[in-house]
């Protein structure tokens, strides 16, 4: 089975080997139709600590690193 792959924005830089990313998704309302924004936090694994706050990266699923790592930093777009 494939690894999903998401791109969001850098909200927290401030732990060892970690960063929050913002994930943001949008889809028209069901009954409204309005355009509708979702964002969701993922923490991700970023193992030589180079992403910081507003950093667009794009983040891989992997095996469990601790209790709420469970995505990799896999490319950085500044």
């Amino acid at each position: 089975m494939p690894k999903r792959v998401l791109s969001g924005v850098v909200v927290s830089d401030k732990m060892d080997k970690t960063v929050v990313v913002r994930v943001e998704r949008r889809f028209i309302h069901p009954i409204y139709k309005k355009i509708i924004r979702r964002s969701k936090k993922f923490a991700a694994h970023d193992e030589a600590n180079k992403c910081k706050t507003g950093d667009k990266v794009e983040i891989r699923e992997c095996r469990p690193i601790s209790k709420s790592k469970r995505w990799e930093v896999v490319f950085e777009r500044t």
